[in-house]
């Protein structure tokens, strides 16, 4: 498969070359590629550790085991002036 580098493209693999980073193009463009696959496991394990943790709180909410936002709320709010209180 051929491809055609824009020209910042092409800049910036230079820059990275001239730097001493690379001393190639396709060292600069095989390090952007493996970049890009661990970026993207990354977000796929990130996808699935959500998926799993709305599935449990949905199982969680099925049992009736929730907490009422209001009084979690106040709870922390009543720590906090508590807190504040001891500092006085």
């Amino acid at each position: 498969m051929a491809s055609v580098l824009t020209p910042e493209h092409e800049r910036f693999i230079q820059s990275q070359i001239e730097a001493g980073q690379f001393s190639n193009p396709e060292e600069v463009i095989d390090t952007a590629f493996r970049l890009l696959e661990k970026q993207n496991a990354e977000y796929i394990q990130w996808v699935n550790e959500v998926r799993e943790k709305v599935d449990i709180a949905r199982a969680e909410v099925a049992r009736g085991e929730v907490l009422d936002v209001e009084i979690v709320v106040n709870d922390i709010l009543e720590r906090f002036l508590q807190a504040r209180e001891a500092r006085s």
